[in-house]
């Protein structure tokens, strides 16, 4: 219960933050009544980050960690009642780290887009649980990469 509790800290702070950023987003007039980007700029600037994010070192090691939250416990317990909150503070970073990029395709498609939410999701389970889903990380980040420029040349 205590790792996770630890774990659920960590996203119910990313979801503080997450919406602190949209309603700042809404307030500054950038969001659509969709609750998207409302610019193209932003648009495109978030799907290449996003691609950009699916090709990095720490995208790999927030991924392998986050697969197997037995195997982290197994390897990463601390003892006590503060080891088993920090263990789980520590594996819902790794977790963190390897979606808070795909969560920010959110304001691409729409944060109030049940589709659009259900697709994330999907995506980050098969990510997280086939055995190829680092694969399917790098041409996801290609796709990604390849939609924001398109984006952009077409605004141009």
């Amino acid at each position: 219960m205590l790792f996770a509790l630890g774990y659920l800290l960590v996203w119910c702070g990313f979801s503080l933050a997450a919406t602190l950023l949209q309603w700042g987003f809404d307030n500054a007039g950038l969001l659509s009544e969709k609750m998207a980007f409302a610019n193209a700029v932003l648009t495109s600037t978030v799907l290449i980050a996003a691609g950009v994010y699916q090709w990095t070192p720490l995208k790999d090691a927030c991924l392998r960690h986050c697969r197997s939250p037995s195997e982290f416990l197994f390897r990463h317990l601390r003892l006590g009642l503060l080891g088993a909150v920090g263990t789980g503070v520590r594996h819902g970073l790794f977790c963190l780290g390897c979606c808070w990029m795909l969560m920010a395709l959110l304001f691409v498609g729409g944060l109030m887009s049940l589709a659009w939410v259900g697709a994330i999701a999907l995506f980050v389970l098969v990510e997280k649980t086939m055995p190829w889903g680092d694969r399917m990380s790098r041409f996801s980040g290609v796709l990604l990469i390849l939609w924001g420029v398109a984006n952009l040349v077409r605004m141009a």
